[in-house]
């Protein structure tokens, strides 16, 4: 298929790059940050607008809600070079509540629009292995598959009313911050109580609590690396969705709210741009200790 795809950070550069290699043609906006190996893969053209002239599928894969907006809908944006028949496949984690604003303007168009938000992390995007959690549609995620298949394993069609995978990946957001606190909290506890942390670890991983997050970050809280899988600011972001969503449903999620604080404990201290494991460090800086250097 002819894809152009908008946001080539750190997800959506590898999962442009993995459609390249399952056989598909790229056509992506001019932008500084471009690497040499997505300039050599894809067709640089200058605004949005041409983006989407030149392509049968648009992929946006942007921080926030308003950059979807301004992607699709600002100066020289991806909306103006839409054609009928074309497909926007939105897969940044924005809010469902605007999702259904912004499929009804494609909509009008005559294009189709899917919300496809993803988690994985970067090693997902780069192991083409991303679950994608997808809101739309039948036949226009029928027609999406091929390049959803490049790009990740597990793909959920969760409704095809648009917004639907933007809830979704809500949830998921959910279930990954308050697992990060569970972790964090547990490490913390045992350490300041004289236990090893690492053997701590060890020993549940075995055990009910074993989780991805409690694999994988409490790794990264172990030995204090930080580089950006997902950025703090981000699943910040995404708690707000959560909360400001379950204020219009009159609906209280009460640890959601304490992890987004911690969250944002972590912003306030400078901490924005560091991997979501970090949240760690809130902890740790209310018990005025470190697991990494308990003296």
């Amino acid at each position: 298929m002819q894809i152009g795809f908008i946001g080539l950070g750190i997800m959506g550069r590898p999962m442009a790059l993995n459609l390249k290699a399952a056989g598909h043609s790229l056509t992506v906006p001019e932008r500084a940050s471009l690497t040499a190996e997505l300039r050599e893969a894809a067709t640089v053209v200058a605004t949005g607008r041409e983006v989407a002239a030149a392509s049968d599928v648009v992929i946006l894969m942007v921080p926030d809600t308003p950059d979807v907006a301004a992607a699709l809908f600002g100066p020289d944006g991806a909306a103006e070079g839409l054609r009928p028949g074309s497909l926007v496949i939105d897969m940044s984690s924005i809010s469902p509540i605007e999702t259904k604003e912004y499929a009804r303007k494609v909509n009008a168009k005559g294009c189709d629009y899917l919300d496809a938000p993803v988690s994985g992390g970067e090693v997902g995007a780069k192991q083409g292995s991303l679950t994608i959690m997808v809101g739309g549609p039948d036949a226009a995620f029928a027609r999406a598959r091929p390049l959803f298949e490049a790009m990740g394993k597990t793909i959920t069609h969760v409704g095809s009313e648009n917004g639907a995978g933007q809830t979704c990946k809500v949830a998921n957001q959910i279930i990954v911050a308050l697992n990060i606190q569970a972790v964090s909290e547990a490490l913390v506890f045992a350490a300041k109580a004289g236990a090893d942390p690492a053997k701590v670890r060890a020993a549940i991983s075995g055990g009910f609590a074993a989780s991805r997050v409690l694999e994988l970050h409490g790794e990264r809280m172990l030995k204090g690396t930080f580089d950006p899988g997902f950025r703090i600011r981000l699943h910040q972001k995404d708690l707000n969705l959560a909360l400001s969503s379950a204020r219009a449903l009159n609906l209280s999620l009460p640890n959601t709210a304490i992890a987004q604080q911690m969250m944002s404990s972590c912003a306030a201290d400078g901490g924005g741009e560091l991997d979501h494991s970090a949240l760690i460090l809130a902890i740790e800086r209310m018990a005025d200790f470190s697991i990494r250097d308990p003296d």
